[in-house]
């Protein structure tokens, strides 16, 4: 990106973030592109990179993991490809069938979970699989690496061959082996293998009885290996055939590699692509190690970090086992330069450092560590001015050097780019060096420019409490303990607290008062307003945030409150049409057993069956006719009341059961008491209560007065101790 020099990549340490990405990845090609990371011009490719890192961080959180991508380099075999008449090495046919393999798997994977992986998914779509590269490689080369031996017919013939010779060498080996070691001639180890041949091991003094080749001797001399005369016909033919077989294996080396060349381009995407991948893979595993997430992108210029981190800090100290302060800064049109003041190691630096750092990682498609609800825009330009920038090799003083990078400021600020200034001003006479600092802000201020400068120059803060679209913030610093609390708060300056921290550090308190007898009244007033104003924010913004937790407290049981009456509500009802219903239903009852009472004593059918009729159309009187419609929607509302009635019982009952496991887990991480010969004891399962007699290995003797029993003493609680 044309609008962010490799000096704002220093300055910001963003290299140093790369080299921590780097690690992660499993490739030596990998490694290489996130060390080539920069920021990313086209808006489209950004997202692009984006989207796919935050694809693959989901992955680690679901159970569809992504497969392994590893892969070895086939830059070498790429190289010999695009030269007619090379030869690939085996080792170099296998890494390409793996990759070829790999790309397979991705595809397939990216296919079936497209839903999770939309992104990855329509890369790996732009890919053409290819099964013809790993099943001719397959043909020709097995899984251990050695050229097989149907790779041709001619090498199955010649192996073939090879195998016989090699037989009859050692049948012919062994019978010598037998004859002269029958009488005597060879020693101890009776043979060896020299230039991988097997040898006779002949003792000297016998060298000349034996027939055959010397194929060497001894350190000692005593031993001079023998290849015996049967067996040496044999090895020339053994040789003629290898000769034979390396010929043949190179000649399907070669058709092999001739059969490959076509596709060189298609290895080349592959290779690409898993590339990518390790790198995407590498982003994702860094952004999960910094809590990194992909926030919302706007298009409306506002920036708005809620709880960031600066990544390299917070690994630091995660390391160190310390806390990091997150910091909340917002800029947006009507707020577009902010101006940090505040004691040195307050934390203005760091805070500068994360929004700039933050800024760069996110438009060269990084994920961030911020809270999800954070919302950035991407800027043309991002210009800096951090830390003494003092040149020995052209002889410029560091304030030289700042007015010279505030040239190009000048000249390159718009309404598209950050800037970012560290100690705005200083280097030159505080006044005169105040009032440049006043006039370069006011220029930034009319170019639309946004921006965030750290300064300790009153003037600079006056001047954003005047713009109406900057403004001032401070690091907040605790005047008891004088020790920076490393939070900004928006919209008030800070005091530098000059005085209060050298009395802190032991300059003694006449000195600091004839200091200030040097400086204006105005001046010490000034800043101890502002101090003292600092103080009182501080507190009314402790009562806010706590009186606004309280409130959503009282919010959220409000609802609660709410949520819980109205099903308490709809519960009584229920429970009441049940009741009435039942009630209905008992009072009917009772009327057919009078009924049933009646004909049992006299016995009258025509009675019987006119009460009943009688009944029955009575309550037919007090039915309103309904549709069939109706009468559904009647049934299925008592069966959702049923239903209802049933997970409420089953509810009731999971909670009793997971009271009584907690129970019983507590229980048994209860410390066992210690028991002693005396106490009163009773089973766990048990009512009897008796007391033990003896303790011995665990077991106890427990007398319940009738009789005794030998029980272990985990079965046993304590009811009460010995007096």
């Amino acid at each position: 990106m044309s609008g962010i020099l490799k000096k704002t990549l220093q300055d910001l340490e963003f290299p140093l973030v790369l080299e921590q990405v780097s690690a992660y990845c499993n490739t030596e090609l990998g490694k290489e592109m996130v060390l080539q990371i920069s920021p990313i011009k086209d808006t489209e490719e950004l997202h692009n990179n984006l989207g796919k890192t935050s694809e693959y961080l989901s992955s680690f959180s679901n159970e569809n993991r992504i497969p392994n991508h590893g892969f070895d380099s086939i830059n070498q075999e790429l190289q010999l490809l695009a030269i007619e008449n090379t030869l690939l090495e085996i080792s170099g046919f296998r890494k390409i069938a793996h990759i070829c393999l790999a790309i397979s798997t991705h595809k397939k994977f990216y296919k079936k979970f497209e839903e999770y992986y939309p992104l990855l998914n329509q890369t790996a779509d732009t890919l053409v699989e290819n099964q013809e590269i790993p099943e001719q490689i397959g043909q020709v080369v097995d899984r251990f690496g050695e050229i097989k031996d149907r790779a041709s017919e001619s090498l199955y013939r010649i192996r073939r061959e090879i195998n016989q010779v090699r037989a009859k060498i050692n049948q012919s080996f062994n019978a010598a082996l037998s004859r002269y070691h029958a009488s005597e001639f060879l020693d101890d180890i009776r043979e060896s293998v020299v230039e991988n041949r097997r040898v006779l091991a002949v003792k000297a003094m016998y060298r000349k009885k034996v027939k055959g080749t010397v194929m060497g001797n001894s350190k000692t001399g005593s031993i001079v290996y023998v290849e015996p005369e049967a067996a040496l016909r044999y090895s020339r033919e053994l040789n003629n055939l290898e000769f034979e077989e390396r010929d043949e294996v190179q000649r399907i080396l070669r058709e092999l590699t001739n059969a490959i060349r076509p596709y060189r381009d298609i290895l080349i995407s592959y290779q690409d692509f898993l590339a990518h991948i390790d790198l995407t893979a590498a982003k994702a595993k860094y952004a999960r190690e910094i809590n990194a997430i992909l926030p919302e992108i706007n298009k409306e210029q506002k920036l708005f970090l809620r709880e960031a981190y600066h990544p390299l800090l917070f690994l630091s100290n995660k390391k160190l086992k310390q806390k990091t302060w997150p910091q909340t800064i917002e800029l947006g049109p009507e707020n577009r330069i902010i101006v940090i003041s505040g004691p040195n190691a307050g934390g203005k630096s760091i805070t500068l450092k994360t929004i700039g750092l933050l800024q760069l990682m996110l438009q060269a498609g990084l994920l961030i560590p911020v809270h999800e609800r954070s919302s950035i825009c991407l800027f043309d330009k991002i210009l800096t001015d951090i830390g003494d920038n003092q040149s020995i090799e052209n002889h410029l003083s560091t304030y030289s050097y700042r007015l010279k990078n505030m040239n190009r400021f000048l000249k390159k600020c718009d309404a598209n780019t950050l800037f970012l200034i560290d100690e705005f001003g200083t280097g030159s006479d505080p006044e005169l060096g105040g009032a440049l600092a006043e006039i370069f802000l006011e220029v930034f201020y009319e170019a639309s420019s946004f921006g965030v400068i750290t300064t300790h120059y009153a003037n600079l803060k006056a001047l954003a409490n005047e713009l109406p679209h900057a403004t001032n913030a401070n690091m907040l610093f605790n005047s008891n303990t004088l020790l920076p609390t490393f939070k900004l708060e928006m919209g008030q300056p800070g005091s530098s607290f000059t005085f209060e921290v050298a009395q802190k550090n032991g300059i003694p308190y006449s000195l600091i008062n004839r200091a200030k007898k040097k400086v204006s009244r105005g001046k010490v007033r000034f800043d101890a307003t502002i101090a003292k104003l600092q103080k009182e924010r501080s507190k009314m913004a402790q009562t806010g945030s706590r009186l606004q937790e309280e409130e959503v407290k009282a919010r959220d049981e409000a609802k609660k409150h709410k949520t819980l009456s109205a099903k308490l509500k709809h519960k009584l009802e229920n429970y009441q049409e049940l009741y009435d219903h039942n009630q209905r239903m008992i009072h009917l009852g009772n009327k057919v057993n009078t009924a049933a009472e009646l004909y049992f004593q006299d016995k009258k059918k025509r009675v019987l069956v006119s009460e009943l009729l009688r009944i029955v159309e009575t309550e037919n009187s007090k039915r309103k006719k309904k549709t069939a419609r109706e009468t559904k929607a009647e049934r299925e509302r008592k069966a959702k009341v049923a239903q209802e009635l049933k997970e409420e019982v089953k509810v009731v009952r999971k909670a009793k059961k997971e009271s009584r496991k907690k129970e019983q887990q507590a229980e048994k991480n209860k410390p066992r008491p210690v028991f002693n010969i005396g106490d009163r004891v009773r089973l766990f399962d048990g009512k009897a209560v008796g007391s033990i007699d003896s303790l011995e290995k665990g077991k106890a003797v427990v007398n319940y007065g009738v009789f005794t029993t030998n029980v272990s003493v985990d079965q046993l609680e304590l009811v009460e101790k010995r007096k």
